[in-house]
């Protein structure tokens, strides 16, 4: 096979046994889409950024994943959603944060890349640009899902801090795993994932990355994470790698942890996995 696509549906590992009924069923079923659509893309000549762009938007039609379609609440029960997408043959690159209106985010954020002079767009001004290439408006009740919603419930209830999980059987379960110290109980909580991302090489060799998200549950209205920050969230280039984030972004932000992937491997010749690891732990100190 001469290209190559892989696709990312949220940070860490989900136990089975820890998902509601059918939910591991329904994430399988919907990452296996979001393949399939990316490999049509590019078996069919198409770009790295054209598979990027469609295995991305198969996700953020899926309201099993938090992007697009499902996508979390921020504190007062709106979605806002953030994406972006880059193209590693020219560096060209587009985003856009605090979306509301556009139904796939990432293809907002594709427009802003080849339709508009800038990089970065947010808030009205990005819904705006939606409405006027098509993207949009779609009502507010279609991001709507009463699984995201019952959890901002809950964490308001709690009083459940930003980025923390929240009390209960999950956590009391996750708490109880033979040798787990609670660091990395985040990692075990479904209601805290759900970025998606995705990767690709076409047959020209040329690579590119996209990632979409609808943020941590209980966000402060406006708040922009990495998803939608290039070299944050997003990086590609065709000298090194493309590299799609998930996470929390508070931290990506702060070390621009795709970015320094990149310049890791150009400018101390690692590998991709030997870079991948230095970020870990750089991440690793800041959590």
């Amino acid at each position: 096979m001469d290209f190559t696509l892989v696709i990312h549906g949220g940070v860490g590992v989900l136990p089975p046994d820890e998902l509601p009924e059918g939910m591991e069923a329904a994430y399988r079923q919907g990452l296996t889409d979001s393949l399939n659509a990316g490999y049509e893309a590019l078996n069919g000549g198409g770009s790295a950024v054209d598979a990027v762009e469609v295995a991305v938007r198969a996700m953020e039609d899926d309201p099993v994943f938090n992007a697009g379609r499902g996508s979390s609440f921020t504190i007062e029960g709106e979605n806002e959603m953030d994406a972006s997408i880059m193209d590693g043959r020219t560096h060209e690159a587009g985003g856009v944060g605090v979306v509301k209106r556009a139904r796939n985010p990432v293809s907002l954020a594709r427009v802003v890349m080849e339709k508009t002079p800038h990089v970065l767009m947010a808030g009205d001004g990005a819904d705006q640009l939606a409405r006027e290439h098509g993207l949009g408006p779609v009502p507010p009740h279609y991001f709507w899902t009463e699984r995201r919603w019952e959890v901002l419930q809950q964490r308001l209830e709690k009083g459940t801090p930003y980025g923390q999980r929240h009390s209960g059987a999950t956590e009391e379960a996750t708490a109880a795993r033979p040798g787990n110290d609670g660091a990395e109980e985040n990692l075990h909580d479904p209601n805290l994932m759900g970025t998606v991302g995705a990767v690709a090489v076409d047959r020209d060799g040329n690579i590119a990355a996209a990632t979409s998200t609808g943020g941590r549950v209980g966000k402060l209205p406006g708040r922009v994470g990495d998803s939608p920050v290039i070299g944050a969230g997003t990086y590609a280039d065709n000298r090194t790698a493309a590299v799609s984030s998930t996470g929390l972004g508070e931290f990506q932000l702060r070390i621009l942890g795709t970015k320094t992937v990149s310049d890791l491997m150009e400018y101390r010749g690692l590998s991709v996995d030997e870079a991948t690891k230095e970020v870990h732990g750089r991440l690793e100190t800041l959590g």
